[in-house]
């Protein structure tokens, strides 16, 4: 009985321990990257709770068959990783805007218009002693609706993030 415990406080302690990273209570600042052109975003973090915060993104992509501007929401979950470093991952989706160029005269550009998409969400950031937080992060999405003149309805976003804390 002693053993189970001791075993159920060092459970308790450890698991106290992992959420035990602090995130800050507001960030703003750019996520740049994408998988199939150049896009950029302006984002902003909200803490909910000590371990979760959402992200918006509101952003432009611009690839060499279309141009794009893109909302997105997050929900993310905040892991503590070693020292100053997190790890994060979520679930979301946006809405977003597209016109095509597509160099295929047969392309029809009845395409263009509303989109939506479902987002996933895995990365790691590295939290400075200033008010500083630099990020890298995978983003898949899938589109749900309004994608038929994509090449696909999947889509990997990488992207590098920079963003002021206060």
């Amino acid at each position: 009985m002693k053993i189970t415990t001791l075993f159920a406080a060092l459970f308790l302690f450890v698991t106290a321990s992992m959420n035990a990273q602090e995130i800050s209570n507001h960030a703003l600042g750019l996520r740049l990257g994408d998988s199939d052109g150049f896009g950029a975003e302006i984002s902003y973090q909200k803490a909910i709770g000590s371990s979760n915060r959402a992200e918006f993104d509101l952003g432009w992509r611009d690839s060499r068959h279309f141009d794009a501007f893109k909302l997105t929401g997050v929900y993310q979950w905040v892991r503590p990783l070693d020292g100053d470093f997190n790890w994060y991952y979520g679930v979301g989706g946006g809405l977003g805007s597209v016109d095509f160029d597509h160099p295929d005269p047969d392309f029809d550009d009845d395409n263009d218009g509303l989109f939506v998409f479902a987002a996933g969400n895995i990365g790691i950031e590295y939290n400075f002693d200033i008010p500083l937080l630099l990020s890298l992060d995978f983003r898949p999405e899938l589109g749900l609706v309004g994608y038929d003149g994509f090449d696909n309805d999947f889509d990997f976003d990488i992207a590098l993030g920079i963003r002021y804390q206060f």
